[in-house]
């Protein structure tokens, strides 16, 4: 029989406290990663495109979140994983241990402006307020289709409303 020390006893076992949004963080950055995106609505396939396309959908999963109270806990925790996850980019990229807090903070501002502006923008009926957030927060190629991208955002935003909280976090996207 194996013995446990004091202090695993006493700290007991450490689980993943986001396992319940890991599906649902895999699911949006893989929709991010979607080749439409980048070959056919114009968003820049560079390293501040693939942020953008990250941080859009992210934005449009945590609107639809917050309206929804079994909702709210689980937003907090996928956030802390675009955190997480920005961070592991960020180090990975040669940022160093000193200025990474400043970068991610500036990241969490980024996220917080395009979640109020995506907000703003859906609420509208017709699609001419998104497409000017998207032109405005989005990398995009020269002559890219804003008006596409507009209705793409628009038409995932309508699916991950529709979607029941546990297929949500299920990541079933």
């Amino acid at each position: 029989m194996a013995r446990t020390s004091l202090l695993s006893r006493l700290l007991g076992p450490r689980g993943d406290e986001h396992a319940g949004v890991r599906p649902l963080w895999h699911a949006l950055v893989g929709a991010a990663r979607e080749k439409s995106w980048y070959a056919d609505l114009g968003v820049a396939d560079t390293l501040p495109g693939r942020f953008d396309a990250i941080t859009l959908v992210l934005s449009l999963a945590l609107l639809r979140m917050e309206h929804e109270e079994a909702l709210k806990a689980p937003s907090v925790l996928l956030t802390e994983l675009f955190v997480t996850d920005m961070d592991g980019q960020l180090r990975e990229t040669g940022v160093g241990d000193m200025v990474v807090g400043k970068h991610i903070g500036r990241l969490m501002s980024v996220l917080g402006g395009r979640i109020g502006a995506y907000r703003d923008a859906l609420q509208q009926a017709d699609d001419s307020a998104l497409t000017e957030a998207l032109t405005r927060n989005m990398t995009m190629n020269e002559g890219a289709d804003t008006a596409g991208l507009a209705a793409a955002v628009r038409a995932l935003f309508q699916r991950l409303e529709s979607l029941p909280a546990s297929t949500l976090l299920a990541g079933e996207i």
